[in-house]
C-alpha cells in the first residue's frame, strides 16, 4: 500500500499569495518606470523631441538676397548680377573625389585652375556645404550633364546670380570686387545674414558699402521626404535686395582718362570742386575683377602679384608720391599770407645755405635770373622756392599746407585710403628721433624730401584752391536707391576744410600765376594751350625718384626707366567758374609739362566740351 502525501492547503495558499504579491509589485514597478519615462518624454522633453522630429522632415533653406547694382552718374551699369550655371559638389556625398573629378572632366571642360581653386575651397567649407567646381557652364555643358548626371551623386548644376563687372579693368580700382568669404571674414560677419551667400566685397566701393549692397537674407521652411527631396513649402520669408548705388563717376570720362594714360603706370583723379564729386578715378595698369569673382589659379594670381607694374596696386588711392613742384602755388600762397613773398630773388641755377657749400640745384642749369613769385610759378623756378621756404620755415609751412589737406586723409568713401605725409619738426622727432635740418625745409618747399601725397589728395587740394580755400569732402556715391522706394536717397556734399581769413587778393594772384603756366609762352605747360576754348589754371611737377650727387648730371637716357622722374600736373578749369579739378601722376614719366599735362587736357576737354 503506497504512502500518500497529505496537502497543506494553508501553506500553499500562503506561498501563492506571496508570489502573486511579488509579481504584482514587480509589474507595478515596471509600469511605474514605463509611465515615468512616458511622462518624461511627453512632458519634460516634449519640446526637444518635437523639434528633432520636425527636423527629420522640415528644413530651413536660406535664400540669398540680390546684391545691389552700381551705376555711373549717367545711369550706365558698372556692376550687375548675371545668372551663371555652376557645377557644385557636396563633399560628404562623394565616395571617391579623385575618380569623380576624372570622370567629370571627361564630360565637362574643367581646367587645372578650376580644380586648384576647388581644392582650396574644400579646405574652408563644411563637408555638407556645396562647393563650386566650375562657373559659367555653357548650354551644351548643362545638357551633357543633364544626360549623365545620374552617375555623379552629390554633384549638381545650380543657377546662381554672380557679380559681373561689364567694364572690367576700367573700374577695378573704384568698385573693387567681390570674392569668396575667407576664414577671417567668417569670424566678423553676421553668419545668419550670410548663410546663403558665399561672396563679400573685398575692396573699393564693394567693400565700403558692403552692408547696403548685400541686403537681408530670406528663407524657406520646407517639408522633405527621407531622400531630402522637397515636398512642399511650409513658410517663406522673402529676402530684401541690397540697395543700388549711383556713383559720381562718369564712365565716359573714365574711358578717356584711361586711354590718355595709355601704357603708363600712373593715376588720374578728377573732382567737381564745388561739391567734391569724383568724376574720374583711374589707376593703371589694372586687372579684371571678374577673375576674382569666379576665382583663378595660383599661377595666374602669382603673375599678378609679382608683376613689376603692380596692377593690383591702387595708385590713385594708395600711391604716395613726392608732389614735386605742384605744391608751389600752395607754398606761394603761404608766402603771400605771411608777407614773405614780396621780393624778387636772383636765380643763378643753384641755392646754398649760409655757411654751407652744398648746392641745391634748380632744374634750369643756367638759372632764371631775377624771379618774382608769379614767374617762379610760371617757369617753376626751384631757387625762388628754396629761398621762400627758408624764410617761411617748416613751423609755418606744415600747418598752412595741412589746411589744404596735405598729410591728411580725404575721408573718401572708398575702402582702404592712405594719407600722404606733411612733415613737421615734431613729426621727425617722433618718427625718426632726429632734429629738423634747414636743408629739409628747402626741399619741402619744392615738394621733395619727406613730403608725400596721393593723387586723390592732390586733386582734392587743387579743388580747394579752385574754391578759394573751401575744400569739399570728395565722394564717390551720389545717391542710394532703396528697394521699394521710388526716389533715391541723395547724399549731400560735405565740407572738409575751410581756410579762414584768407586774403582774396593773394588767392587771385596765385590763380593768375597758375593761368600763366598754361597760357603764357614761357609757361611750363604752354604746349597744351593750343586751340583752348577755356582758361586753365595749372602747375607742372617733376619728382625725383632717387637723389643725384653733387656734380652729377641727370641724363634721362642713361637712367633705368623705373628710376626716372615722376611726371605730375594739377589743374582746374574754367578759372572763372571751376567745373573740374584734376591731378595726374605718371610714374617715371619724366616731364610734367610734356607727359602729365597733355593727359589732363584730354580729360578736361572731354568733360567741358560735352
Amino acid at each position: 500500500m503506497s504512502r500518500r502525501d497529505i496537502k497543506d492547503h494553508i501553506r500553499e495558499s500562503r506561498k501563492f499569495n506571496s508570489r502573486s504579491a511579488a509579481a504584482l509589485v514587480l509589474v507595478g514597478a515596471l509600469v511605474s518606470v514605463i509611465f515615468g519615462r512616458l511622462v518624461y518624454l511627453q512632458v519634460v522633453d516634449y519640446e526637444h523631441y518635437t523639434t528633432q522630429a520636425e527636423n527629420n522632415r522640415v528644413k530651413i533653406i536660406p535664400i540669398a538676397p540680390t546684391r545691389g547694382l552700381i551705376y555711373d552718374r549717367n545711369g550706365i551699369i558698372l556692376a550687375q548680377n548675371q545668372t551663371s550655371f555652376i557645377l557644385e559638389v557636396i563633399p560628404e556625398k562623394i565616395s571617391d573625389l579623385e575618380v569623380m573629378l576624372v570622370e567629370l572632366r571627361s564630360i565637362i571642360a574643367i581646367s587645372d585652375a578650376d580644380v586648384e581653386r576647388f581644392r582650396r575651397d574644400l579646405k574652408r567649407q563644411r563637408r555638407f556645404d556645396s562647393v563650386p567646381l566650375r562657373y559659367w557652364l555653357t548650354d551644351e555643358e548643362v545638357a551633357k550633364f543633364a544626360v549623365t548626371g545620374y552617375r555623379f551623386p552629390g554633384v549638381t548644376i545650380k543657377a546662381r546670380l554672380v557679380r559681373h563687372y561689364p567694364h572690367g579693368l576700367l573700374t577695378t580700382h573704384v568698385l573693387g570686387y567681390v570674392a569668396r568669404i575667407n576664414q577671417k571674414e567668417q569670424k566678423t560677419i553676421d553668419v545668419s545674414n550670410y548663410s546663403a551667400t558665399n561672396h563679400i566685397g573685398k575692396t573699393g566701393v564693394e567693400k565700403y558699402y558692403e552692408k547696403q549692397l548685400h541686403g537681408q537674407v530670406g528663407y524657406e521652411k520646407v517639408e522633405t521626404n527621407v531622400q531630402g527631396r522637397v515636398l512642399h513649402v511650409i513658410e517663406r520669408k522673402v529676402p530684401v535686395a541690397g540697395d543700388s548705388l549711383n556713383l559720381t563717376i562718369d564712365i565716359g570720362l573714365q574711358i578717356v582718362a584711361s586711354e590718355a594714360l595709355g601704357k603708363h603706370r600712373g593715376a588720374v583723379v578728377a573732382i567737381k570742386p564745388k561739391t567734391g564729386e569724383i568724376l574720374a578715378f583711374v589707376s593703371t595698369p589694372s586687372y579684371d575683377p571678374n577673375q576674382y569673382v569666379a576665382g583663378f589659379g595660383h599661377a595666374e594670381y602669382r603673375a599678378l602679384l609679382e608683376s613689376l607694374d603692380r596692377p593690383l596696386f591702387n595708385r590713385a588711392l594708395l600711391g604716395r608720391y613726392p608732389p614735386g613742384s605742384t605744391i608751389k602755388p600752395f607754398i606761394g600762397l603761404a608766402g603771400l599770407e605771411f608777407n614773405e613773398a614780396q621780393q624778387e630773388v636772383f636765380c643763378p641755377g643753384w641755392f646754398s645755405l649760409e655757411g654751407d657749400d652744398h648746392r641745391y640745384r634748380d632744374w634750369k642749369k643756367t638759372g632764371h635770373g631775377m624771379t618774382s613769385l608769379k614767374k617762379s610759378i610760371r617757369e617753376s623756378c626751384d631757387v625762388y622756392f628754396y629761398d621762400l621756404a627758408l624764410r617761411l620755415g617748416i613751423d609755418r609751412i606744415s600747418p598752412f599746407m595741412k589746411q589744404f589737406g596735405f598729410g591728411l586723409l580725404t575721408e573718401v568713401d572708398i575702402s582702404g585710403e592712405l594719407s600722404g605725409l606733411m612733415p613737421s619738426r615734431q613729426w621727425k622727432r617722433d618718427k625718426r628721433q632726429r632734429i629738423w635740418f634747414p636743408g629739409e625745409t628747402l626741399i619741402t618747399g619744392i615738394g621733395q624730401g619727406f613730403m608725400l601725397s596721393t593723387p586723390l589728395q592732390l586733386a582734392s587740394s587743387t579743388a580747394a584752391l579752385a574754391n578759394h580755400g573751401i575744400q569739399m569732402k570728395p565722394y564717390i556715391v551720389a545717391s542710394t536707391s532703396v528697394a521699394g522706394r521710388m526716389a533715391p536717397i541723395v547724399k549731400p556734399p560735405e565740407l572738409l576744410h575751410k581756410i579762414a581769413d584768407i586774403d582774396e587778393g593773394n588767392m587771385d594772384y596765385i590763380i593768375s600765376a597758375m593761368r600763366s603756366v598754361v597760357h603764357s609762352p614761357s609757361g611750363s605747360a604752354y604746349k597744351i594751350s593750343r586751340n583752348l576754348t577755356y582758361d586753365i589754371a595749372g602747375k607742372t611737377g617733376t619728382a625725383q625718384v632717387f637723389g643725384i650727387k653733387q656734380g652729377e648730371v641727370y641724363v634721362k637716357e642713361d637712367i633705368a626707366e623705373r628710376l626716372r622722374d615722376h611726371a605730375l600736373f594739377i589743374a582746374f578749369a574754367p578759372i572763372d567758374d571751376p567745373q573740374i579739378a584734376i591731378a595726374v601722376v605718371v610714374e617715371n614719366g619724366g616731364s610734367g609739362g610734356g607727359v602729365a599735362a597733355p593727359i589732363a587736357r584730354r580729360v578736361m576737354d572731354a568733360y567741358l566740351k560735352k
